[in-house]
């Protein structure tokens, strides 16, 4: 007898989810901050997915809220000693605020106009980083460094295996969030403004208010990214968080799958592991490598990977019922 298929979905996520707890112990330090890395990558391509994927706006500047998060989180440490778990919920809720007041005047703007406008923020955030007036708490352009924290002495786990299990819990956690929002009426009205803006105006949805919401919960899980990212890697500087890091975010959003929250995972390993691989493929031209799987990635599945293995286990299931 089968299992309904909501139940094999919750029995496939414990078993990933049990996996993933079990990989830190499998495998070296250096895979297991690699992962943590993708696990804090995922959140900022669910909060972008949101955005993006969901409500239809495009934004080409994430990364400026991704480095808001790190720098909330660095500064929190580093200057004021606030302990890193603390700093997360701290570096979300600045990052609300930004994105909101962000997404109010960005109201007035749609497709191409919008992606010029956050293009321009994420142009313009490592050169605010680096002014003279934030440079006591930004470090300028020598940045900042972290101080990987310590596990708790009754965990028996290192300090990467310790960081990775603080990701993944916030990454349960705001996954479980994020689907519930995405099921709910915000989500619909997401989908629906992203649709036809126009019939959910009539239908009674306050479409400036849901846009502005969105923004701002797409940079909270952005901004935690980022400070999770941050503490992972020990350092922020502003020459970390360029305008290739939006695009990047972008790139993992399409290759994941638009309006998919699965797919946020999928991106997330590849935009960690893409370049790697292409740099030892190619030490010579890293780049046009990249270039050529990306191609090659958007040629062999133009819905993203989300879509791929969709119509892989839609063929499957029809197999069987044949």
């Amino acid at each position: 007898m089968s299992l309904p298929v909501e139940r094999r979905k919750l029995v496939a996520l414990a078993i990933l989810l049990a996996l993933a707890c079990a990989l830190p112990f499998f495998v070296a330090n250096y895979r297991v901050f690699q992962m943590t890395l993708v696990l804090a990558y995922s959140i900022a391509l669910l909060g972008l997915n949101m955005l993006t994927g969901y409500n239809g706006q495009i934004s080409l500047g994430h990364g400026a809220f991704y480095a808001i998060g790190a720098y909330t989180a660095a500064v929190l440490m580093d200057k004021l000693g606030v302990p890193y778990w603390a700093t997360i919920p701290v570096a979300g809720a600045v990052c609300f605020v930004a994105g909101f007041l962000f997404g109010l005047p960005a109201l007035r703007l749609e497709g191409l106009y919008l992606a010029l406008a956050t293009f321009a923020l994420g142009i313009a955030m490592p050169q605010i980083l680096k002014h003279k007036s934030l440079e006591h708490w930004t470090g300028g352009s020598q940045g900042i460094v972290i101080v990987k924290p310590d596990p708790p002495a009754w965990s028996g786990v290192s300090q990467d295996q310790w960081l990775y299990f603080f990701t993944l819990a916030w990454v349960v956690v705001l996954f479980i969030l994020g689907w519930n929002l995405l099921r709910g009426r915000i989500g619909r009205a997401m989908v629906a403004i992203r649709d036809q803006p126009i019939a959910a105006q009539a239908m009674g949805v306050n479409t400036a208010m849901v846009k502005s919401l969105t923004f701002g919960v797409s940079a909270l899980y952005t901004g935690i990214a980022g400070a999770l990212g941050a503490i992972a890697i020990q350092f922020v500087a502003p020459d970390s968080f360029t305008i290739f890091l939006s695009i990047t975010l972008l790139t993992g959003v399409v290759i994941g799958g638009l309006a998919s929250i699965s797919g946020a995972f999928y991106g997330a390993l590849f935009i960690q592991f893409i370049p790697n691989i292409a740099d030892e493929i190619s030490k010579a031209a890293p780049w046009a490598i990249y270039g050529i799987v990306l191609i090659a990635f958007m040629y062999a599945m133009p819905t993203g990977v989300a879509g791929f293995v969709r119509m892989i286990r839609a063929r499957l299931m029809r197999r069987r019922a044949a």
